[in-house]
């Protein structure tokens, strides 16, 4: 076991520390679990908190281009208020629920390429020493097992995947963050799309699915991009249809913004034929259209519907292939490398 010294503040001599996760991947929503293996000092401390921090490796858009920085989005204590003696070996256990929006890291056991930790802090003398940072795995819930592998079996492909400062307007997001899983389009839609961008909000309830489609521009008209909103309920995800219903989801996320686009052409040349189109702006006179943007990342003004609230059954073939097939590893491994050396100063509130 390799202890890792505090410095800083409480020089050469202070505690040491080594935080050991349960092995295996952590689901949204479920049980964190391990140790904080603790070893004093060159003399006797007084450990007034020891707090877990999870922190995230996050993107932000602004005028100036994109930037990362490291994003604290949970704290927790789980011990302290106890003495710890010169070079005293100690454990203290902990367990405690991840947040319902922790982005995903893997899918099968393959990382997406998305960079998760969890940090050390130990409260002493008044002082606050981030000492160990251990990488967190993170799988995906049934629901969301689901839709990425009813996308691969669709013929959808993975591109990457980040997480993006900001907040989905409209939304019950809780995190300062969202991730997007950015996909290749499958064959059938590729005349369509430029990519599909896919993110998961989940709950206690349930997960919303937000898919957003960079559509390619036609011969009158540019790219531009759809986006909608669909719930899963947790329950749902054992039902056998998942593929069909999520190409049912994109194809009714292009059909209604282009069926927006050909009633205004028609009200631009005075042609009403009676039906109210999708306003990306104003909703949709079927129910379908409540607000929905993203905000801090995207440009704000998007709109979706809440869509059909299902989800099917995992367990689609073809997923390691059609999804996470095309992740580099190589750099996965450097963005996992330097986020795990430690990068302080570009940390984010």
């Amino acid at each position: 076991m390799v202890f890792k010294r505090l410095l800083g503040s409480l020089g050469v001599g202070g505690p040491a520390v080594d935080t050991v996760l349960d092995p295996g991947a952590v689901t949204p929503g479920g049980q964190l679990g391990g140790q904080v293996h603790l070893r004093g000092g060159g003399a006797e401390f007084t450990i007034e908190h020891i707090t877990l921090e999870l922190v995230a490796r996050v993107e932000a858009e602004h005028a100036e281009g994109e930037s990362e920085g490291t994003v604290v989005f949970h704290r927790h204590v789980v011990g302290g208020n106890f003495r710890l003696g010169a070079q005293e070996r100690r454990s203290v256990p902990f367990s405690f629920p991840l947040p319902w929006e922790t982005p995903v890291t893997e899918l099968h056991g393959q990382s997406l390429g998305v960079v998760l930790g969890v940090r050390t802090e130990l409260g002493i003398a008044g002082a606050r020493d981030k000492g160990d940072l251990d990488p967190l795995a993170v799988r995906p819930l049934p629901a969301q097992e689901a839709v990425l592998e009813a996308l691969g079996e669709l013929g959808f492909g993975f591109k990457s995947a980040d997480l993006e400062l900001g907040h989905i307007g409209g939304s019950g997001q809780q995190l300062p963050f969202y991730q997007e899983i950015e996909l290749v389009p499958a064959p059938r839609y590729t005349h369509r799309m430029n990519e599909l961008e896919v993110t998961f909000l989940a709950g206690p309830a349930g997960v919303d699915v937000v898919l957003e489609a960079d559509r390619r521009g036609g011969f009158l008209s540019s790219g531009d991009d759809a986006l909608s909103l669909f719930t899963v309920g947790h329950q749902e995800a054992g039902r056998p249809d998942w593929a069909t219903e999520v190409d049912g989801w994109i194809a009714r996320l292009l059909d209604r913004h282009a069926a927006y686009e050909a009633a205004a052409a028609h009200h631009a040349y005075g042609q009403h034929h009676g039906y109210d189109a999708y306003d990306p702006h104003k909703g949709h006179a079927d129910g379908y259209g409540s607000p929905h943007g993203h905000s801090g990342g995207h440009d704000g003004g998007h709109r979706s519907g809440p869509g059909v609230g299902t989800a099917i059954a995992a367990g689609a073939a073809g997923l390691a292939v059609g999804v996470v097939g095309g992740m580099v590893a190589a750099e996965v491994v450097d963005e996992v490398g330097d986020f795990f050396e430690g990068d302080d100063e570009n940390e984010e509130g």
